[in-house]
């Protein structure tokens, strides 16, 4: 059998963002059903949906009420959609941890951003893409307050990373100049929500999409990829 054709998919997400990991899911759907036919090499970017949140958080319910501008019984609906189309794409965004359930909240992202593109740099993508699952569960699964410090550095730790190191890139200023310019990079390319997914930089996909929309996107772009090749 040939070796899969290995194109590398640069993702637009926020861990607080549950449709970045619906559209996670049917990526990974979309790989499987290629069968080894294409690969994908991974690397987050920068997008805070609520750059402005205080370190306080937001109730999950009430904040998605007040951004959008719908009912609390309305925001309940969207959860509830959210969850299921997670469901489909072989993912969770359910609370796993004991009862009773702290409460569902919304956090500052900014350090995580910090942390997630220094594990890019230490480790590459692969590593980076463990921590960004990691992230994902401690906010959907365990609930736990990932805008704080020594919750990011307890993620990182039990993920496989240094922890001293860890804790430089987010006490240093350099990492945390790297999510404003990735930020600043972000609104280069005209990207306004997440997730937004480029392919061989050279065709952007947003949004959450079904796992066929992404099989026939990397199937064209891999097939492009081939025709430029010199004979």
């Amino acid at each position: 059998m040939s070796e899969p054709r290995t194109l590398k998919i640069d993702i637009w997400s926020d861990v607080m963002c549950p449709w970045c990991l619906v559209g996670w899911g049917n990526l990974r759907q979309a790989l499987d059903q290629l069968d080894g036919k294409i690969a994908a090499s991974v690397r987050w970017h920068v997008f805070e949906l609520n750059p402005d949140m205080p370190a306080g958080g937001e109730e999950r319910t009430a904040h998605i009420a007040r951004k959008y501008g719908r009912t609390l019984e309305q925001s309940r609906g969207v959860q509830t959609r959210m969850q299921r189309a997670a469901e489909e794409a072989g993912v969770s965004l359910e609370y796993e941890g004991v009862d009773p359930a702290p409460p569902a909240m919304m956090w500052n992202t900014f350090l995580a951003h910090q942390l997630l593109l220094w594990a890019r740099e230490t480790g590459g993508g692969a590593r980076q893409t463990d921590l960004k699952l990691a992230l994902f569960a401690a906010h959907f699964n365990q609930r736990r307050n990932i805008g704080e410090r020594d919750v990011l550095l307890d993620i990182a730790e039990t993920t496989g990373f240094d922890r001293e190191a860890a804790a430089a890139a987010l006490d240093g200023q350099e990492f945390a100049e790297r999510v404003r310019a990735e930020e600043r990079a972000a609104w280069d390319f005209n990207i306004t929500g997440v997730p937004a997914m480029i392919v061989d930089d050279r065709f952007m996909i947003p949004g959450a999409q079904p796992a066929e929309t992404y099989v026939n996107v990397l199937r064209k772009v891999a097939g492009q990829s081939d025709r430029s090749q010199p004979e």
